[in-house]
């Protein structure tokens, strides 16, 4: 342990870590454009190593949120599992105007005030553009599990931030990674919009 915080790993172990994650991660996003349940599968092995990567890295609030993700990969497949739908592929829904601002609102709350914290209390590299990024990934997450269309919106906006940190970060790999998120989380988007117009209008808002 280095300080009583960080693992020691060898750089090469690092590498082969970090690129061992991205490409769960794109099966996973891949997977879950096309709104197949078996997304969650790479997604478990994905944030799994990148708990090791970003800790290494001292981004803690990236780090601890890979623990969060664990944990709601195995609760949204549960979601979806029980949803099911044909050729395995779930239905979706917008939310409604007013549920967005809550959650517009409650996200951007949570992220200041944790921003502070981490600032204050830990070693974190950025506190300020870190914690967000994970309060947003948590919203996503849910919105995802709960098969809402804007956790793909954040998704954008989630990973044009994270290519920018991840570059600064000296993590080339993953923010290739995340570029490639970026460029299927706009397709994500086009895909799960077009989905949706298939479902009767007084469900597409929820």
């Amino acid at each position: 342990m280095d300080g009583g915080l960080r693992m020691i790993v060898s750089p090469e172990t690092l590498f082969w870590l970090e690129w061992a994650a991205a490409g769960f991660g794109v099966m996973n996003i891949a997977l879950l454009i096309f709104r197949s349940h078996w997304n969650y599968l790479f997604g478990l092995v994905m944030v799994a190593l990148y708990f090791f990567v970003f800790w290494e890295q001292a981004l803690f609030a990236e780090a601890v949120l890979q623990v969060f993700f664990f944990a709601a990969q195995g609760w949204g497949w549960w979601l979806w599992l029980r949803v099911g739908g044909d050729d395995h592929k779930v239905e979706v829904r917008w939310l409604d105007w007013r549920s967005r601002w809550v959650w517009l609102v409650a996200m951007a709350a949570i992220s200041v005030n944790l921003s502070w914290l981490m600032e204050k209390y830990t070693t974190a590299s950025a506190p300020w553009i870190d914690t967000p990024i994970a309060v947003f990934s948590v919203g996503a997450q849910i919105l995802l599990a709960f098969r809402r269309i804007e956790n793909w919106v954040l998704w954008v906006v989630i990973d044009i931030v994270s290519i920018w940190l991840y570059i600064m970060r000296d993590l080339e790999p993953t923010a290739g990674l995340y570029g490639g998120f970026l460029v299927m989380s706009l397709f994500g988007l086009k895909e799960w919009t077009e989905a949706a117009r298939k479902t009767p209008e007084a469900e597409r808002f929820a």
